[in-house]
């Protein structure tokens, strides 16, 4: 029998006295952590403790010897322990149980203690090992733990489950000029020879995949905002450092007073430390005590736009609050992750209105999430905000836009139908009755339900449990004098499905002289407008004029001038939006769209609008023009933004045209432009600059074919200063080459794991290599590209396999590419359906190419 995940413990326990034999073969010993086999651990453990001990070498070849004391609590001896180690097991060296040494059983991922080896009350295990290298992210001066959402047990034995919290002594042998972070404060440091042995105080509980260290040679900057913070870092620009340091400890302290204020609960852990790392996968990640990050997103100098600011400060505010939503009030089954994300998300949108009083805020949670969630929720992998995980081996499958973007948007409207008081007393109390345990959604509903008359679980049931968005219609009448007589709206589910989404959005009526906003509150399938009965007819109708609803909303193609002209920033966003929408579901051509997009990014003044614009604009160009639309709108396109970068204009807008420039200017004048630009023999007034932005350039003449690429590369390389960006320049020079033997090489070695190590650079390497204008070239490898696709999965970290696919088959639009996507799928009809969902995500622009007829001339 399949015990579902919430079946009750006492039920389990009755299970497993009836058919013992038939669990041992079924429940115990699947690879990974099942449903059943986390329930019935919970049950039979509690008071857990982890004493790790790891010695790390100065080479990263040689192995990190480790050991581990652990301490636990036992219910039940009628079965084994299962500790779960997914590592060779010829790195287990020793075990022993309650003082005595017993023979190292390894099956499957799991180190079994016999029952026999066990006693009621405190238990003792000690296992000297190897550290599993999987997770340790091993570079050659530094490495750093990356433990989720099931990589713990990659890197020792443990009980890799949420719900098993536990505290750590952890203990640190590093080369004496390394530096060194975890959960705890350093208590005691021993000096042996050409090593430092730290020893850490214990840990607060956490769950395994929050537990972390960092070793290596870094700088260290200690300040005090109001929590003593220790931060560090790699970078090496001085302007860098000397403009965001203060800046970094300000944001930190700022969202700590602001989650604290709003929880009504005060910052729960011992410490709030941090380090920047080069190569992190993420932007950042929420380990108790030592967040880690990206250091490219926290590290700005004087050239970075508002937008980056801003961006910044939405990372630290969004591990920040972390601390309370994932780290204090952990899920209870990685299921329930998406709970963490939102409400990461969604703290931090809250948490950037003080700190960036003249930001519209509004506007930034509209550009910060709908792409995104859009972009994942059309496509045929979509799926529900919750999803259901069988075995926790599969749980890096369920992160992505759904649960990032789209659930914030979620949660928007349930506080917006809630009422924002009655939302965040639901929400304290929440936190209050979980501290320091684990909840999922059906928890909170329970809490917010008592706080308001909505039927929660009614509405939660199509916002969380069901897939896709609406697809709004409307019926409008006018009478003799051109007033409204009828406004009807009917919404119909994108996926054909019955699904009905409750949501409250505004409706702008533009007139010459005003726009007049009503309000609709969607209940049911249709909704009759009687706020506009007897107005007069608009000149236009901007739905989800406040940027509040999800979904694609009508749109007049026949003039779509106003949206440049609309004066609300949201209305103009959403309207740039929703015409892109329009375009993918086939209402509007892409050269209407273009023209539009075109139009506005000559007039537009706000930058996160003009982010959206431009974004829009440049996926229409590259992925649904012809090669002669291209030909003949790129010299305009490029000669426009020329001009446009001549006027008067803020840095940020600037900088917005300039990337969208850089992206297009492989024209023989566009690209003899970009070139002089990137030589500093033209200055463009007020626009800044930097390292990154000269190395950028320098990429795409590569990818262009300039006649001096291989002069341009050789600069680029000798002007980079940090040691971390050489490396990373120097692994993606065979993705530039001019010579298509050498890029056939480097993808033919992303075939090796030890090659793939750096995942970030991994997928700029494989963008550069199927860049549009190199596709021709690169298409034989579309295949090869799938065809590894379950390999990156099982040695990637979350993200990895989507990009994987995002920057290989999906940045095609060829029906080459989408017949070998068929082809592929028919050959392997028993391709894993989570990596299948994330390969219909990757495309879903390459099957909606084959959709949209193109154009021509």
């Amino acid at each position: 029998m399949k015990i579902p995940y919430w079946f009750p413990a006492f039920f389990m326990t009755l299970t497993i006295g009836f058919s013992q034999s038939k669990i041992n073969e079924n429940l115990l010993l699947e690879n990974g952590v099942s449903e059943q086999l986390a329930i019935f651990r919970k049950q039979q453990i509690s008071d857990v403790s982890y004493g790790l001990t790891f010695e790390i070498p100065k080479q990263k070849s040689e192995n990190i010897n480790s050991e581990l004391s652990l301490s636990l609590n036992l219910s039940d001896v009628s079965q084994p322990l299962y500790l779960d180690f997914k590592e060779k097991s010829q790195n287990i060296k020793s075990v022993s149980a309650n003082g005595k040494n017993i023979a190292t059983v390894h099956e499957k991922g799991h180190i079994v203690i016999p029952a026999q080896s066990l006693i009621l009350g405190k238990n003792t295990i000690a296992i000297s090992f190897i550290a599993g290298n999987l997770s340790l992210n091993r570079n050659d001066d530094f490495l750093y733990t990356l433990l989720v959402p099931d990589r713990a047990s990659t890197l020792f034995p443990c009980f890799d489950q949420p719900d098993i919290k536990a505290t750590y002594k952890l203990s640190l042998s590093v080369p004496k000029d390394w530096k060194v972070l975890a959960g705890a404060d350093v208590k005691e440091t021993v000096e042996k020879g050409d090593f430092i042995l730290y020893t850490f105080g214990e840990s607060d509980k956490m769950s395994t995949y929050l537990f972390s260290f960092v070793a290596g040679k870094f700088n260290s900057v200690t300040k005090k905002p109001g929590l003593e913070m220790t931060f560090l870092f790699r970078e090496n620009d001085r302007g860098k450092i000397e403009s965001s340091m203060d800046t970094i400890f300000s944001l930190h302290q700022q969202s700590l007073d602001f989650l604290e204020k709003y929880t009504n609960y005060k910052f729960p852990f011992q410490k709030l430390d941090f380090a920047a790392i080069p190569v992190f996968q993420y932007g950042g990640m929420e380990h108790v005590g030592a967040i880690q990050y990206r250091e490219s997103t926290l590290f700005l100098d004087n050239s970075a736009t508002d937008s980056e600011k801003l961006n910044r400060a939405k990372l630290i505010a969004h591990e920040t609050s972390h601390m309370w939503f994932g780290d204090l009030v952990t899920m209870k089954w990685f299921d329930d992750v998406w709970m963490k994300e939102v409400f990461a998300n969604f703290m931090a949108d809250k948490i950037m209105n003080p700190i960036f009083p003249k930001v519209n805020h509004n506007l930034q949670f509209f550009t910060a999430h709908y792409g995104s969630a859009y972009a994942e929720d059309r496509s045929l992998g979509t799926h529900p905000i919750k999803q259901h995980l069988a075995n926790l081996k599969d749980a890096g499958s369920l992160y992505g836009s759904i649960i990032y973007n789209k659930a914030p948007i979620m949660m928007r409207q349930l506080e917006v139908s809630m009422g924002k008081e009655s939302f965040q007393k639901g929400i304290q109390k929440y936190i209050q009755k979980y501290a320091n345990g684990n909840a999922d959604w059906n928890n909170l509903v329970e809490i917010l339900d008592a706080e308001t008359p909505l039927d929660m679980k009614k509405w939660s049931e199509v916002w969380v449990n069901k897939s896709g968005r609406a697809i709004f219609t409307d019926k409008i009448e006018y009478d003799d004098q051109n007033r409204i007589t009828a406004f009807e709206i009917e919404q119909n589910a994108e996926d054909q499905s019955e699904n009905i989404w409750p949501q409250v959005f505004q409706i702008g009526l533009v007139y010459a002289n005003e726009v007049k906003v009503v309000t609709a509150n969607f209940t049911d399938k249709k909704l009759v407008l009687k706020e506009a009965i007897g107005l007069e007819k608009p000149l236009a109708i901007v739905y989800n004029y406040n940027g509040f609803g999800y979904g694609v909303f009508p749109l007049d193609g026949t003039h779509l001038n106003y949206i440049s002209g609309l004066k609300d920033e949201v209305a103009r966003a959403s309207s740039y939006s929703n015409l892109y929408e329009n375009m993918l579901v086939g209402n509007i051509s892409p050269q209407k769209a273009f023209d539009c997009f075109f139009s506005g990014i000559q007039t537009e003044e706000n930058e996160l609008v003009l982010r959206i614009a431009s974004g829009n604009l440049n996926t229409i160009y590259w992925r649904f023009l012809t090669q002669k639309q291209q030909d003949k709108l790129g010299k305009l396109l490029s000669n426009t933004l020329l001009a446009r970068l001549e006027s008067n204009l803020s840095p940020n807008i600037k900088k917005t045209l300039f990337n969208l420039f850089n992206s297009i200017a492989y024209s023989n004048s566009a690209k003899a432009k970009l070139y002089q630009i990137w030589n500093k023999e033209t200055v463009i007034p007020n626009l800044k600059l930097n390292e990154d932005d000269y190395t950028n350039m320098a990429m795409n003449l590569a990818i262009f074919k300039h006649k001096k690429s291989d002069e341009i590369l050789k600069r680029a390389q000798s002007a980079i200063t940090n040691p971390d960006k050489l490396k990373r320049f120097e692994f993606l020079l065979p993705s530039l080459s001019k010579k298509e033997s050498v890029r056939n090489k480097f993808i033919e070695s992303l075939k090796d794991d030890a090659n793939r190590e750096k995942e970030s650079w991994v997928s700029v390497g494989l963008s550069n290599v199927n860049h549009p204008l190199r596709q021709e070239s690169a298409q034989k490898y579309i295949r090869f590209s799938l065809d590894l696709t379950e390999e990156i999965q099982r040695t990637g970290d979350i993200f990895f396999p989507k990009d994987w696919l995002d920057n290989t088959v999906g940045r095609y639009s060829s029906k080459y590419a989408f017949d070998e996507i068929q082809r592929f799928l028919k050959e392997n009809p028993n391709f894993s359906p989570i990596l299948k969902r994330k390969l219909f995500m990757a495309t879903d622009l390459l099957y909606k190419a084959q959709n949209i007829k193109k154009e021509t001339e």
